[in-house]
């Protein structure tokens, strides 16, 4: 006797994930491509935690309040696995919840995270902790319950997305694929969204989402994805590749091409430590010297009106505490005979190996393609209406960097949205139906 889903078809993941694809961008305008293809993604991997080693966040930011991140975080609650969407749960809760079935874990949803994580927040050191260590599988921690007077080893491993105004803290960020929401232009327009109307579709992708992924489960848990970047952002993405190769079609290629991005994006706009900060503002200042008196050093920085190091003490940055800052990094200055004399200095070969580690230069790949366009995503600009600056999402030319920054690439900002971006997967009726 067969059961009910050995008797139905089996299920196109290329095609699947364009439906997911499809339906988040008739109700919600994403920034870029990229981003669209890591939303997609995030939700199709919530439906396989238990085949991951490294549970993803997801971090929905903007800089003011009718950006769509809400709206964005109810079509993840309506396709992802066991959302669990709170505003103020309290981490105990939070805790319990993972628990109570850490073989298969709640979808943790967090709106208005900036009233958790904000400035005026006070301090949530618990639930920051939970969010860090579910980020990896047999991080648990451990709490006293006074009832039972007994150790509870408590689990956390659970996929996690956020949803706020401002930043979220730069150890969540640094586990995340951050998506950087923005307000809608004239001329771009969404259909608005109703559970009891449109929820039922939304149901639907996610059951076929499930049954897909159900369907593969040993593979993703063996699989092991070429991965495009390296360290905490691997593990990070390491999922979402695995069920982009899963799926086939463009979506490998895509899931790459975003990962890249993305993860570029975000570094490019971290504000760097003051250690470092020094670290990339003194190679700027070398320029192609091998060598260089303090006093240069120092006019060279505090000569930058945009670094901090004019203003660093009540007559900027000493001597003194350069050598401070610099000390941790095992860098010190010595006697060097320059062509006016004798004096003390640096050399480019004392920072050669702390540039290296901390702040490395960026390298690019000859001939590198733009991010590719999601198979099927309609245009998002209403007929006849041209595309505002900042809407077409092509990727910005290599800009010149000012005098004693680090270089940084800028994340690649997307495909253009318009009709030209579809590929041929789908033609202008489909299109017209869409859009329509």
């Amino acid at each position: 006797m067969t059961t009910p889903d050995t008797e139905l078809e089996p299920v196109d993941g290329a095609e699947l994930l364009d439906d997911v694809a499809r339906t988040i961008t008739r109700y919600v305008i994403l920034p870029s491509t990229s981003a669209l293809i890591a939303v997609v993604l995030w939700i199709a991997a919530s439906h396989a935690v238990p085949a991951w080693n490294c549970a993803p966040r997801l971090v929905i930011r903007a800089p003011e309040k009718r950006c769509g991140k809400s709206r964005l975080l109810d079509m993840i609650e309506g396709m992802c696995h066991r959302p669990l969407m709170t505003t103020n749960a309290s981490p105990s809760a939070v805790y319990r919840s993972i628990s109570k079935k850490p073989s298969d874990p709640p979808t943790l949803l967090i709106d208005e995270a900036d009233t958790i994580f904000g400035a005026k927040a006070g301090d949530n050191e618990d639930l920051r902790g939970l969010l860090n260590a579910g980020h990896q599988r047999g991080r648990h921690t451990i709490r006293y319950s006074a009832a039972r007077d007994d150790v509870e080893h408590l689990q956390t491993f659970a996929m996690a997305a956020l949803a706020g105004i401002g930043t979220m803290p730069d150890t969540i960020e640094d586990r995340a694929a951050v998506i950087r929401m923005r307000r809608r232009a004239p001329g771009e327009s969404v259909q608005p969204y109703r559970v009891r109307r449109d929820g039922p579709e939304l149901d639907v992708l996610r059951d076929e989402l499930n049954r897909w992924l159900k369907a593969h489960m040993d593979e993703l848990t063996d699989a092991a994805p070429d991965m495009p970047v390296e360290d905490r952002a691997a593990d990070t993405w390491e999922p979402m590749i695995a069920v982009a190769d899963l799926a086939g079609g463009q979506w490998p290629r895509a899931a790459r091409k975003a990962a890249v991005a993305l993860t570029s994006d975000r570094d490019a706009g971290d504000e760097a430590s003051l250690h470092t900060r020094l670290l990339s503002d003194c190679r700027s200042a070398f320029q192609d010297a091998d060598a260089l008196p303090t006093a240069e050093l120092l006019d060279r920085l505090k000569g930058d009106s945009e670094a901090p190091w004019a203003t660093y003490g009540p007559n900027g940055l000493s001597a003194m505490k350069l050598g401070n800052l610099l000390r941790d990094f095992e860098i010190r200055s010595s006697n060097i005979r320059f062509t006016t004399g004798q004096a003390k200095g640096y050399t480019r070969t004392d920072f050669a190996d702390a540039w290296s580690r901390y702040c490395p230069e960026p390298t690019t790949t000859a001939g590198e393609e733009g991010v590719p366009a999601v198979p099927g995503v309609p245009a998002q600009v209403s007929t006849g209406t041209a595309s505002l600056t900042g809407t077409a999402q092509a990727v910005p030319a290599p800009q010149a960097v000012p005098g004693l920054t680090c270089d940084a690439t800028a994340g690649t900002a997307g495909t253009a949205w318009g009709p030209r971006a579809v590929p041929a997967l789908f033609g202008t009726d489909d299109l017209t139906r869409e859009t329509a």
